[in-house]
């Protein structure tokens, strides 16, 4: 167990910045997830994490170690790759084990710790196996033995999942989050998905453009995203455009309290706090679409544009009927950053 501290971390490839200004703090036994689309730079710092990127300013520090300038071998942590790289001339047991043999532990001792990697991760007594015998998500679990196995401080994934068919990509994080908790190491977990990053993280890190966009616990980044990139991004919501005058958002098909100054603003409002009232209004009924569990109504504005709606039942609603939109729980935007929140659950209203 360690504690991870990432202190103006940079890295800059020719003139493209693909990391500026990087601050983090990971706690002793913290699971945190690096978020954002392809080419944020989310795999750039766990790469600078684990010493296979060259930090060009900053600095990593493990323990109060700084291991900015140390190589991967000597740094105490592990990298677990999306590929997961097993080599197919050894035996599931000799692939575990290769490290161990390059730290020149006795024989007997590392055929004791693959046992108990391999236990770990469920596959004890595989240790003959071949690699080229296994599923794909029995390998997964070999790289993730043969990362463990190490002992590291820190243990860091990028996207290890992200090849498996969904089904068994959720039930491999769901067995590496009750693994990291039972053995308390920290870990650093790089993926694009937002639902395995909501689903595994103590916090949440959501970058974009090699910038830190927001760093909260998943509710709280859920339910307070702190500007639209964020909004959009996690879960799914509805942006509208609409205008602000005296204290109340203006806009054809819905009116909704705003007590900020006047102007253009952006409003968000997920498809659960959106609430219809059929009949009239100046919505109109698009799509009606079952999901067995839920429906999703989609509604067409009368500024050409269109939001969804979730709703526990299927409303018997046809398509081009009239509705109401009354947005409960939402948050308005301007210049990039959110001015103004609402939760009409607790009746609490958050300015930020």
């Amino acid at each position: 167990m360690a504690k991870l501290e990432l202190r103006g971390l940079g890295k800059v490839f020719g003139a493209t910045v693909a990391v500026d200004a990087f601050d983090l703090t990971v706690a002793d036994g913290e699971l945190v997830c690096l978020l954002g689309p392809s080419g944020s730079g989310k795999s750039t710092v766990l790469r600078m994490i684990g010493g296979f990127e060259t930090a060009s300013t900053g600095a990593v520090l493990i323990d109060g170690q700084d291991v900015t300038r140390l190589p991967p071998e000597r740094r105490p942590t592990s990298m677990m790759f999306q590929s997961h790289a097993l080599w197919s001339h050894m035996t599931v047991g000799g692939n575990i084990g290769f490290g161990l043999r390059l730290r020149r532990l006795p024989r007997a001792e590392i055929a004791r710790k693959v046992g108990e990697a391999l236990a770990l991760v469920g596959l004890a007594g595989m240790a003959e196996r071949r690699t080229d015998q296994l599923s794909g998500g029995q390998q997964q679990r070999v790289a993730l033995a043969r990362s463990l196995v190490l002992e590291p401080k820190i243990l860091l994934l990028d996207e290890p999942f992200a090849s498996l068919d969904q089904h068994l990509r959720e039930r491999l994080r769901e067995e590496v989050r009750d693994l990291q908790q039972r053995l308390g190491i920290t870990m650093v977990f790089v993926t694009h998905g937002q639902d395995e990053a909501l689903a595994l993280a103590d916090r949440i890190v959501v970058m974009r453009d090699g910038v830190m966009q927001q760093v909260d616990r998943p509710d709280r980044l859920y339910r307070q995203p702190r500007t639209p990139f964020v909004a959009g991004f996690i879960g799914q919501m509805n942006l509208i455009a609409v205008e602000v005058a005296g204290g109340q958002i203006r806009h054809p098909a819905f009116d909704a309290a705003a007590p900020v100054a006047d102007g253009p603003a952006l409003l968000a409002v997920r498809p659960e706090a959106v609430e219809l009232q059929p009949g009239r209004g100046a919505g109109r009924v698009h799509r009606v679409t079952d999901f067995g569990s839920h429906a999703v109504v989609e509604i067409d504005l009368p500024d050409a544009g269109r939001i969804k709606a979730l709703r526990p039942d299927v409303p018997a609603a046809a398509p081009d009927t009239a509705v109401t939109i009354l947005p409960r729980r939402y948050h308005l935007y301007r210049e990039d950053r959110m001015i103004w929140s609402s939760d009409t659950v607790t009746g609490e209203v958050a300015h930020a």
